[in-house]
């Protein structure tokens, strides 16, 4: 069996794409996790992961590490994992390569945080026009493949890499047109989705660089978490 190391689930947005990849396709895994900050080693996660980064993915001798480096070795053991028509195939792979190495604005402006609920104090020029190329592109996957998720009526991969996106939208309410707020609340009532926020919840794992992150976002109107 597949053994996947991840993060604490209130914070780790990158945790979050292999994990729910997997429990939504039903593929079996071992969970491992290992909280961000606190007493614990620094280096506790190169016990496991030759970064020292989240998520990891162990199968029997072999070690695959980076979100995106998992997904594709799943996709060769798992057909379900990718689309199976080329063009909806090369569309999602090219949509979860533009997620992996972008959206910088919005990752440093909205960084995850599941749990509290966030008044945006501005909304800057490169958040907007990564929130707006959000809104093209999930537009794009759905207009051409017919919905309700990316590349048609399954979830698969692409999906996944967006995952952390509509937990983001529900900490920080940006400004989405309607058709985003579809999809985001087409991510959020996926069974995995909602099984990541409720332990989310349960997790009492403060690590102070990204309490900091969220805090410098904007006024903190609720904290879910427990405490």
């Amino acid at each position: 069996m597949y053994n996947l190391f991840v993060g604490n689930k209130n914070y780790s947005s990158w945790s979050l794409r292999p994990w729910v990849l997997m429990r939504e396709l039903n593929i079996p895994f071992r969970e491992n996790l290992v909280p961000f900050g606190g007493a614990q080693n620094p280096d506790a996660f190169r016990a496991f992961s030759p970064t020292g980064k989240v998520p990891c993915l162990v199968d029997g001798s072999l070690t695959v590490w980076d979100s995106l480096a998992i997904t594709e070795y799943l996709g060769e053991r798992h057909t379900e994992v990718w689309p199976a028509a080329n063009a909806a195939r090369a569309w999602a792979r090219s949509a979860s390569a533009e997620m992996h190495s972008g959206f910088f604005a919005l990752r440093n402006t909205c960084t995850m945080n599941c749990g509290i609920r966030v008044a945006l104090k501005s909304v800057d020029a490169p958040l907007l026009r990564d929130l707006q190329r959000l809104e093209e592109l999930w537009a794009d996957g759905i207009g051409r493949f017919g919905g309700p998720f990316l590349t048609g009526a399954r979830f698969c991969a692409v999906d996944a890499f967006f995952a952390p996106v509509a937990f983001r939208s529900q900490t920080y309410d940006p400004p989405l047109n309607p058709g985003a707020r579809r999809y985001v609340a087409q991510l959020l009532g996926l069974p995995a989705m909602q099984d990541w926020y409720a332990a989310a919840l349960k997790e009492t794992w403060r690590d102070e660089e990204h309490e900091i992150e969220a805090r410098a976002a904007g006024e903190w109107r609720a904290d879910l978490r427990a405490k």
